[in-house]
């Protein structure tokens, strides 16, 4: 790193204990130390504009969307193979796919450019 792009500033925020332990969990899961998680998050939303960040509303639809695709998909799969789709079945496939979905509405988010909007 060149002597003018030393990182000699501080940023700092008072947590909670639960709330520290949440970010330090987060952190670690990335494979970062709390330091590194914190710069890499406040420096994407720093470089984030209004026009590009997904409002709650875009991020809501998308996860819905998704969780029934994936619903729909893992069902229809099972019933072309001429299975049937138990009751008990069809609730965890629902659940699971309401767990994922935030998740992975935020993963295809990442992906475009623009962080949504085109």
């Amino acid at each position: 790193m060149p002597a003018d792009q030393l990182r000699n500033r501080t940023v700092g925020s008072k947590m909670t204990e639960s709330e520290y332990e949440k970010l330090v969990a987060v952190a670690e899961r990335d494979g970062l130390t709390l330091g590194e998680w914190c710069r890499e998050v406040l420096l994407a939303q720093a470089s984030t504009t209004e026009e590009t960040r997904p409002i709650a509303t875009e991020q809501t639809l998308l996860a819905e969307v998704m969780a029934l695709q994936t619903i729909l998909l893992n069902a229809l799969f099972k019933l072309a193979q001429g299975a049937v789709l138990t009751t008990e079945e069809l609730d965890r496939l629902i659940e699971r796919a309401d767990g994922e979905r935030f998740e992975r509405a935020q993963e295809r988010f990442a992906e475009v450019p623009t962080g949504g909007r085109s």
